[in-house]
């Protein structure tokens, strides 16, 4: 039998999907009770504000507590402790946090699946075949393409601004703030909320993709970190399974498994037909 003809759905005894998933909802619904424990007054006696669980506070502040030994306003130096947990993972896994960790990542994925049953996907999702939802959809490619780069010119933007800052550039405009701290003080907050769940469920991981300045970060270590995607050439027959299940939507997933826009979610592992053609190595 050649290996176009066994090119249909295998069952596997061990699901990295739903893995996956179990561990965004833990992420998830930690951060949500994050968040309700410091809506009551005294927030800095239990364990520090709410930014100062924020990884991309540690990067917001790093210069001025070089500089100052002091860190932002809002944030405590338990936000570099943070840093450095999702940095370790990251020089392990690439942007493994990303996909695996992320409460934003998570939520986006939830609303994304919500998205897909309320505009006609149905139930479950089968894997390897385009949904028949009208949501999430994909972007033209080359407003995809250049949209990618928009995430590492804001990164850019918040490095330069920290030099100066006494304040945490980002600190208003952060989704997470939006979605999980509970403190929707400002229209500008309540604005960033509306548009993180309407892009959600337009676009599969719209933050991820455009506009996350941790997430470009994070990025560069796709290009050393021991854990990898590797494809047998000689096994993959090109069916774009791969590539209709990414929720990066990495164009021909097979030939990139390792690109910067890669989170390492494994679900082109998961939905590849063919047993062994895509495999996830480390070293």
């Amino acid at each position: 039998m050649t290996p176009k003809a066994k090119t249909q759905s295998r069952k596997k005894p061990y699901s990295l999907t739903r893995t996956r998933q179990i561990i965004l909802v833990i992420s998830v619904l930690g951060t949500f009770l994050l968040g309700l424990r410091h809506i009551m007054p005294g927030e800095e006696s239990r364990g520090g504000s709410f930014d100062s669980f924020c990884p991309f506070g540690g990067v917001e502040s790093l210069y001025h507590y070089v500089t100052t030994g002091q860190t932002l306003e809002k944030i405590s130096p338990l936000t570099f402790s943070v840093l450095i947990g999702v940095l370790g993972v990251s020089l392990l896994g690439g942007r493994a946090f990303c996909g695996w960790m992320c409460p934003l990542g998570g939520a986006q994925e939830f609303l994304a699946g919500w998205a897909r049953r309320l505009s006609g996907g149905g139930g479950r999702r089968i894997r390897g075949k385009p949904s028949k939802a009208r949501f999430p959809t994909r972007l033209p490619p080359q407003a995809d393409i250049r949209l990618r780069y928009l995430k590492y010119v804001i990164l850019a933007a918040v490095l330069i601004a920290s030099v100066r800052a006494v304040y945490l550039p980002l600190h208003d405009l952060c989704p997470a703030r939006a979605v999980f701290s509970f403190k929707l003080t400002t229209p500008l907050l309540w604005s960033v909320l509306i548009t993180f769940i309407v892009t959600s469920m337009l676009i599969d991981r719209f933050w991820c993709k455009y506009l996350c300045p941790l997430g470009a970060l994070l990025a560069i270590f796709n290009k050393f970190a021991p854990l990898t995607i590797a494809v047998d050439n000689h096994r993959c027959v090109a069916c774009r399974r791969c590539e209709t299940d990414c929720p990066m939507d990495i164009p021909e997933t097979w030939e990139n498994t390792n690109s910067l826009e890669c989170i390492r979610c494994m679900e082109c592992v998961e939905t590849c037909a063919l047993p062994d053609t895509m495999t996830i190595e480390l070293g």
